[in-house]
């Protein structure tokens, strides 16, 4: 009982010193979202050129998407006409960052972290892009006028719509993408913290090499968000890892997992992912390395002892609102999990998933009218909102489709238009990384 009061104390003292910044990175998150539209990034990445790879890894650096949501938004780049280069510039930078982490970074690991972690994703995505544009010969592909057209067209919403999306986007689709990992992370590192002996680590102790190992291992096969990897990041450095493998940390686990190794595979084919995998590796060992014998190592370990006292010190008032309302975002989440059920089109809940193919629904009430026709496909893969949106962009650009609804819970994708072709459905999905199912 006690070691669970204090892994809880643990956690607590974490979320205290974060909840600020999170609220802060949470909120330019949709700002960035709402204000900015999608065809502006495109603009700038297409072309197999150093510029496109540039571009992709500024752009990618600051967005707050996470491990799993920049898949399916590079991919759907790569459908647009960008070079490969630019889509694994992006894949790389886009992940390992971004406005909230950024903020989340500074509040736990202090300046020297909160710069070298932005500047290293920077470079390594460049550094990928570039060596992935040299290996291809040909140009990048382009897309037909009337596919993209999914991807061009902007909604015009006015300044105050605009604000209204930003602050549902900011604290209620990013929360409900990121909120699971985040609390993982924050549980995961109250556990290090408390029940793992400093002894355990004795053997990596002030020794860089075996500790990149160790991290490596750990982390490119684990999917983590940027944000959700701080905490496990500044555990680890308290057990006695050197700053430079937890920087390995927050490079390696949120650029590289499971998930986009498969998808980058199937996509962009072997080659493109073994430099892939390179840059990442390569470039998080190269800076690690830097931190750890270029650097003063007090720049890095002197706020973290102070984050390691914040948890046994009084708390302001502030900080403990910050947290309340970060509690309650989460709890929100929850709840629309928890209310979330698989409905019909006739608007009925059910227990089950509900497959509404002609006019009357499973329950037996008669639905509205069906003016066009009306398909549902089951798309596999997709976690965040992020694949939801990508999802339903891409079907949106297939000829024939007038409208499409993707339900992220169930994953069940409802079609309505003339003509649908199913094999050219399926075709658009699995080349943004997903699987679909009739």
């Amino acid at each position: 009982m006690e070691s669970i009061l204090n892994v809880l104390e643990a956690v607590l003292g974490i979320v205290n010193e974060m909840s600020p910044y999170l609220l802060l990175g949470f909120l330019l998150a949709g700002i960035m979202h709402a204000f900015i539209p999608d065809g502006w990034f495109m603009k700038y990445l297409s072309g197999n050129t150093m510029r496109s790879v540039i571009n992709a890894a500024i752009f990618g650096v600051p967005l707050p998407l996470c491990s799993c949501g920049v898949i399916p938004t590079a991919m759907s780049f790569r459908r647009e006409g960008a070079s490969k280069g630019a889509v694994v510039s992006f894949l790389i930078a886009t992940p390992q960052t971004g406005v909230d982490s950024i903020f989340a970074t500074y509040s736990l690991m202090g300046l020297p972290f909160a710069v070298v972690r932005p500047v290293a994703a920077l470079f390594t995505a460049v550094i990928g892009g570039t060596f992935v544009n040299w290996g291809e010969k040909e140009g990048a592909e382009t897309l037909p006028t009337d596919a993209s057209r999914a991807y061009s067209e902007q909604p015009h919403l006015s300044f105050a719509d605009r604000c209204v999306e930003a602050l549902k986007f900011g604290f209620v689709e990013m929360m409900e993408d990121i909120g699971k990992w985040l609390v993982v992370g924050l549980v995961v590192a109250g556990l290090i913290t408390v029940l793992v002996p400093d002894s355990f680590f004795a053997i990596f102790k002030d020794n860089t090499l075996l500790s990149m190992l160790l991290v490596l291992c750990i982390s490119i096969p684990m999917y983590i968000c940027a944000t959700g990897s701080i905490p496990i990041a500044v555990a680890l450095m308290m057990k006695g890892l050197t700053p430079g493998a937890a920087l390995v940390m927050l490079m390696a686990g949120p650029a590289c997992n499971l998930a986009s190794i498969l998808v980058v595979n199937k996509v962009l084919g072997k080659k493109t992912l073994l430099l892939y995998l390179t840059a990442i590796v390569g470039g998080s060992i190269l800076f690690g390395f830097g931190i750890d014998y270029l650097l003063p190592r007090e720049w890095f370990t002197e706020h973290l002892s102070s984050t390691h006292a914040c948890c046994h010190d009084v708390v302001g008032w502030f900080d403990w609102l910050c947290t309340g309302v970060l509690v309650l975002l989460l709890l929100n989440v929850v709840r629309m999990k928890l209310q979330h059920k698989s409905a019909c089109s006739c608007g009925h809940e059910h227990s089950g998933h509900c497959h509404c193919h002609h006019e009357e629904c499973s329950c037996g009430e008669t639905a509205a009218p069906i003016v066009a026709e009306t398909r549902t496909y089951v798309v596999k893969g997709m976690t965040c909102n992020h694949c939801r949106a990508n999802t339903e962009k891409v079907i949106r650009t297939v000829e024939g489709v007038a409208s499409v609804s993707v339900d992220l819970s169930s994953g069940i994708a409802t079609v309505t238009g003339s003509n649908i072709n199913d094999a050219a459905i399926r075709e658009a999905v699995e080349s943004i990384g997903f699987t679909l199912e009739f």
